[in-house]
């Protein structure tokens, strides 16, 4: 017979609660990420950066893939926790002028025989790889070679590649070369379907950046200015590839109509388009041939950034100020207005610096920031410092709002600029509310009083838009305003050119919306013959980001397509109520 005894809480035994193995797993990865990248930054801050010492017979091996970016720290901590949780390289991040940094430096070092550009699926703007691509054809000018391979040349790869004395593909490969076309996405059915409409006041009739969310396509005025700068960027492309290539602008466009992604291999060499068709272990032996030995050494970009320079000890000081990305008010990882207002008082404090160059590479945002930067770029004038604009891939609405008060202003001929104009989105959910079942109601003591606080839930009364619309035409008068003044035209002449329009750089150099068409080296020397320097260092503002801030910062990005679109709502819903933005395009 058994004999059960019921036990008390008191008396039974207690059980520990154990972790499963799955859970434990995951707790070991993340500690091991955690751990790993911690125990790099501090092993890198205790021992500093080495310094690459180069031996004879050097290659500069430039990696053409990943992502090219103003400014980037070489350490990306994005690929060291791909790594580390899947055992593969996460997408590398370059910055374009440390790049064409280590270029100037392989130009003039006796230890580096050539440049070996490999891979081709670089992501940059089209400006970007303008730049990059001249201070290859300034590389050549030493005698020294280049020679480029890849797998598949996409987007400007094959155009920066184009500079080559040799290019070389995989025998399976493809060349992406069928001309360029403006891309854009529109918002409007979606936001129908889930009881939104946005309501818009503008002022200009190319000011397009609105149109993705009331239209569905293009509007005529946005197709004739999208037409205008994709031909003039095609066109340069053309031109410029043409030379290097010994093909006329007949041939390369009969080619892009065959749309030469999808073409047999050997078009390409028939074509003139490469040179040769090689597995990758067949460029050991023509990287032999040009150093003339087989004990050469291959330098990577982050070697070469480290490599001993000859010190300047010049008092004097340029000030290089990188303004890149979304403007936004008081935070975002673009140009944050408060962020941008401080960097500028820490340059006037500086008594050494005799310029100051403003670094430009965005489409605009918000109206307000961007009047509080433009006023602090005006103080460093007031206190007699030359300023000179570079402008990058895009220095647009509110990008150019900053930058039209300069003493000069130096474009890339594919820069895309001007866009001179304001407009204000408000949106309307009280379709959504419907449809969950929400409703809302209020009192207030005067005519307007729920105007703020209801805004977004119902729509605007017609009283109500009219205020909308009457401060944003007071925003285009300011806009057009200091343009006027800061290009030494009449308010007419602006208002002429703006309405919204974005120019190429060629076409706003003859409109007088820039001063000449060069690089950010150019806007140096002429920073520097304003100031009347002739021996300085260059200082860069603001510092770069440590590498937890951009681990951080990454980690908050949203990964899935689903997860951007709700981004952008959200951001959508958050902006300022009064913006100064280009339209947003992707140009392939």
């Amino acid at each position: 017979m058994k004999i059960f005894s019921q036990q008390t809480d008191e008396t039974k035994p207690r059980r520990r609660k154990r972790l499963g193995c799955g859970t434990l797993f995951l707790i070991g990865i993340a500690f091991s990420v955690v751990y790993s990248i911690c125990s790099y930054i501090v092993f890198k801050d205790f021992m500093g950066d080495s310094v690459t010492k180069l031996s004879d017979h050097s290659v500069y091996k430039i990696e053409m893939k990943g992502t090219l970016n103003e400014r980037a720290n070489e350490d990306d901590p994005l690929a060291m926790l791909t790594e580390q949780m899947y055992g593969r390289r996460g997408t590398k991040s370059y910055g374009l002028h440390d790049m064409i940094s280590n270029i100037r430096e392989a130009k003039r070092n006796d230890k580096i025989e050539g440049i070996y550009l490999f891979g081709g699926s670089l992501a940059m703007g089209p400006s970007s790889a303008k730049e990059l691509r001249d201070a290859l054809l300034d590389f050549k000018q030493s005698g020294k070679w280049i020679v480029a391979y890849a797998d598949s040349y996409a987007g400007h790869n094959y155009y920066v590649a184009s500079v080559a004395d040799k290019i070389y593909l995989n025998p399976v490969g493809s060349v992406t070369w069928h001309g360029f076309g403006a891309f854009k996405m529109y918002y409007t059915r979606l936001l129908e379907k889930i009881g939104v409409k946005m309501q818009i006041v503008k002022v200009g009739t190319f000011k397009s950046a609105v149109e993705p969310y009331f239209r569905t396509s293009m509007s005529e005025a946005d197709k004739k200015q999208s037409m205008r700068y994709v031909q003039g960027l095609w066109d340069i492309v053309v031109s410029e590839v043409g030379e290097s290539r010994g093909l006329n602008a007949k041939q390369l466009n009969a080619y892009a109509d065959e749309f030469m992604e999808l073409q047999p291999q050997e078009k390409y060499i028939s074509y003139g388009l490469i040179d040769s068709l090689v597995y990758i272990q067949d460029m050991d032996s023509v990287l032999t041939a040009l150093c003339g030995t087989d004990e050469y050494n291959v330098v990577s970009n982050k070697a070469m950034t480290h490599v001993e320079r000859k010190q300047n000890d010049a008092q004097d000081r340029i000030a290089v100020i990188y303004a890149y990305g979304n403007i936004t008010d008081e935070e975002g990882d673009g140009i944050v207005g408060t962020k941008m207002v401080k960097t500028i008082k820490k340059v006037l404090k500086n008594e050494d610096v005799k310029a100051v160059v403003l670094r430009v590479n965005s489409g605009g945002g918000s109206a307000d920031a961007s009047e509080q930067i433009w006023h602090a770029m005006r103080t460093l004038q007031q206190k007699g410092l030359p300023v000179v604009v570079s402008m990058g891939d895009y220095a647009a609405s509110g990008g150019y709002y900053i930058s039209c008060e300069a003493d000069y202003i130096i474009a890339e001929p594919t820069t895309l600029t001007g866009s001179i104009g304001i407009f204000g989105m408000i949106p309307d959910f009280s379709g959504l509310r419907n449809k969950i079942g929400v409703d809302i109601d209020a009192a207030g003591t005067n005519k307007h009083t729920t105007m703020s606080a209801g805004m977004g839930f119902r729509p605007l009364d017609n009283d109500e838009y009219q205020l909308m619309q009457n401060m944003v035409e007071r925003g285009y008068d300011l806009f057009t305003r200091r343009c006027a003044e800061g290009r030494g035209m009449s308010q007419d002449a602006i208002k002429a050119i703006a309405e919204g329009r974005v120019w190429l750089g060629t076409d706003a150099l003859e409109l007088g919306l820039v001063d000449s068409l060069g690089s950010m080296r150019d806007a140096i020397s002429k920073a520097a013959e304003l100031a009347g320097l002739e021996n300085y260092k260059v200082l860069q503002y603001p510092r770069k980001k440590s590498y937890v801030e951009e681990l951080m910062a990454l980690l908050d990005e949203p990964q899935s397509e689903e997860e951007k679109i709700v981004a952008r709502i959200k951001a959508l819903c958050s902006q300022p109520r009064i913006m100064a933005k280009m339209p947003e395009v992707t140009i392939e």
